[in-house]
């Protein structure tokens, strides 16, 4: 199920005072030093300076006795009564003023996002934030507008009928810039509206009901959309994974009735290799449709989650998509392997030794240990086909979230290109942090009878994302530079929705692999 994307967002350079819109927003910063008036008062953002001078310089008392603090994030709302042209300003919380500089381009994206979703209900949305006027502009413009239209996104759901007082999206943004027809700045926002677009197909991806996106439905959703797209695409069946040998996505799938498939999109650039192009990217990505644990079952308690554990595909696909609307320098082919991990009669067992793509059996202890299963073959297949860099993302371990918690991606590989993934996660707003792939963890993992098992059975769920990592390393072949992002708190918010984060799928990683696509699109 696709949500509309409604929400618009175009830039202007009209005074803020004089807008004709709904609601107008400004920044709010909380004054933690005394130097120009007592701690703890309210000081205005830059941006701000007409709406100051409408409300005769009283705008912060009058805040402050709302209750403003200047908190990140915070909303307070402000009925103008003719002061300004829009009737409601919205004044979002920005925290300490920076010193010497903007806010940093993360703080205005969640600022931009909670202002947009605290505002739903209203026509057209103003934001009048502090952009900077040097070389940090492009980045924190494009960050206003992509936090912005994220906090515009919702999932269009099930419900058969309206729900009292559910206020419809923000339809249209504005973005209040000096020059407004800056070719720079059009750019900046042409690209958040691509890279946005690409987050809300991904949390649409994740957010749908699973009994509707099992694995041929959602190869055939993530084939419809690449194709209409420009990419080329792959979808092998069943039968083909059988008869090409992809062991590890067969045993998985093989207990459910809705039969696994491996979908393959590739991008081709326009330039030819001389002109930059000759680098090559693989995307792999999890998309285990449903995760029941298979006969390892897993807790009842908050199995419907489960749903998200192809997270890692959606978000693939959706960079794909991305990628085809922002046509880099650097060819990118990405490999979603998906399956349903189901108990029946038919399901692969604790004891069985699979033969995976690039040959190597691997001796099964856990069921519940699938992903990594059908991101092997798919991993063995990109490395086949070529690539220079590998970056796989999955909902892997739940040791993911217990070692950093659900907003910070784990990232195991080549260390080079860990690292680039942590610069470009920070860069966008997805913290990612690198870990280790210690060689006791895999001396863990011989096996009596196959050539490695799936798990570390000495170390049960100790060093569990590790294991993960340690795993998927024995098939990626040595020329390839690769890293697994393991996304299992960060690709689902459960909580109340925060910054331009909703309820559900969140996109992790999309911006990250855009980031990191355009990074290897420009230095290699």
């Amino acid at each position: 199920m696709t949500s509309p994307n409604s929400t618009t967002l175009s830039l202007v350079d009209t005074d803020p005072a004089e807008l004709a819109v709904d609601a107008i927003v400004i920044g709010l910063h909380s004054r933690t030093e005394p130097e120009d008036g007592p701690a703890g008062t309210l000081l205005l953002a830059t941006g701000a300076e007409s709406i100051a001078v409408a409300f005769d310089g009283r705008l912060t008392e009058t805040l402050a006795l709302l209750g403003a603090t200047g908190a990140p994030g915070e909303v307070t709302k402000l009925a103008t009564l003719g002061t300004v042209t829009a009737p409601l300003v919205a004044a979002v919380g920005l925290g300490p003023e920076p010193s010497g500089a903007a806010p940093a381009p993360e703080t205005l994206r969640r600022a931009a996002g909670a202002a947009v979703r605290a505002l739903a209900g209203a026509g057209t949305v103003a934001l009048a934030l502090p952009l900077p006027d040097d070389e940090d502009a492009p980045s924190a413009l494009r960050a206003v507008a992509e936090g912005a239209l994220l906090g515009g996104y919702r999932f269009a759901g099930y419900k058969t009928k309206p729900q009292p007082g559910r206020r419809e999206p923000v339809g249209s943004v504005l973005v209040h810039v000096p020059d407004a027809a800056d070719g720079v700045a059009e750019g900046e926002v042409a690209r958040a509206r691509a890279v946005t677009a690409a987050v809300a197909r991904s949390r649409d991806w994740v957010n749908t009901a699973p009994n509707e996106l099992r694995p041929p439905a959602f190869a055939d959703e993530v084939a419809a959309a690449a194709g209409a797209a420009g990419l080329t695409v792959e979808v092998l069946d069943e039968r083909a994974l059988a008869d090409g040998g992809y062991g590890g996505i067969v045993a998985v799938g093989q207990g459910s009735e809705a039969p696994p498939r491996l979908v393959k999109l590739s991008y081709v650039p326009d330039v030819a290799p001389e002109a930059g192009a000759a680098r090559r990217v693989a995307l792999v990505g999890k998309g285990i449709t449903f995760d029941t644990g298979g006969v390892s079952i897993k807790p009842a308690q908050g199995m419907w989650e489960m749903k998200s554990d192809m997270a890692g595909a959606a978000a693939v696909a959706a960079t794909m998509l991305a990628v085809a609307a922002l046509r880099p320098a650097v060819a990118v082919t990405a490999y979603l392997p998906m399956a349903e991990n189901m108990p029946s009669g038919t399901a692969y067992r604790p004891g069985d030794v699979v033969t995976m793509y690039n040959g190597k059996r691997v001796e099964v202890l856990n069921t519940d240990a699938e992903g990594r299963m059908v991101l092997g073959d798919a991993m063995a297949r990109a490395c086949e086909d070529g690539a220079d860099y590998l970056l796989e993302a999955s909902t892997l371990t739940g040791g993911q979230v217990v070692a950093l918690g659900k907003r910070v991606s784990g990232v195991m590989g080549t260390p080079e290109l860990c690292e680039r993934v942590r610069t470009a996660g920070d860069a966008v707003g997805e913290p990612a942090w690198p870990m280790p792939l210690p060689d006791d963890v895999r001396k863990g993992m011989d096996s009596d009878v196959a050539d490695i098992s799936q798990v570390n059975a000495g170390m049960d769920r100790a060093g569990h994302m590790l294991q993960g990592g340690v795993f998927l390393r024995e098939f990626v072949t040595d020329e390839v530079s690769w890293a697994h992002i393991d996304i299992a708190g960060p690709s689902y918010h459960a909580g109340e929705p925060t910054g331009y984060w909703t309820k559900g799928g969140t996109g992790v990683p999309v911006r990250t692999l855009l980031e990191l696509i355009d990074d290897i699109a420009a230095n290699g």
